[in-house]
């Protein structure tokens, strides 16, 4: 499978893999992104909602299709950054998802698990007018 760790932490993955939290699509997203792993083959799509102020993050859906990993960690996610200051999205990185799935990731499973996070991220950046790209790719 390409993960190591508890096995309480294995079946939280599966727990969310197999019944993703958030799973679907906004109606009315302050941002909508979809990015891709092509050398897995997962697709994640994050839809979320800033409060009014558009520093907080009020809520986060997703659809995807994909591996275990990516799936979960997309569920998982999607949970840990509502009520989020959109700072502290930006400053995650690879180290946050590892923690957050409570694993150890092989080096080919890594874009699997911040598939999610990056296509947050670079929703957030589109947004804001920070980046101009039509769909992120983890694949390097």
């Amino acid at each position: 499978m390409g993960i190591g760790g508890s096995d309480l932490y294995r079946q939280q993955i599966l727990d969310h893999y197999k019944n993703p939290r958030n799973y679907g699509d906004l109606d009315e997203p302050t941002f909508s992104h979809v990015g891709e792993n092509p050398m897995c083959g997962d697709t994640i799509e994050m839809d979320v909602v800033l409060d009014d102020d558009e520093e907080t993050i009020e809520r986060v859906a997703f659809e995807g299709d994909g591996c275990a990993i990516s799936q979960a960690s997309a569920s998982m996610l999607s949970e840990q950054l509502q009520g989020m200051d959109i700072e502290e999205l930006r400053a995650m990185d690879r180290d946050d998802i590892t923690e957050m799935l409570g694993v150890d990731i092989s080096p080919m499973r890594v874009k699997c698990a911040v598939l999610a996070e990056k296509v947050a991220q670079d929703g957030a950046e589109i947004y804001f007018g920070e980046k101009d790209t039509g769909k992120t790719t983890v694949e390097e």
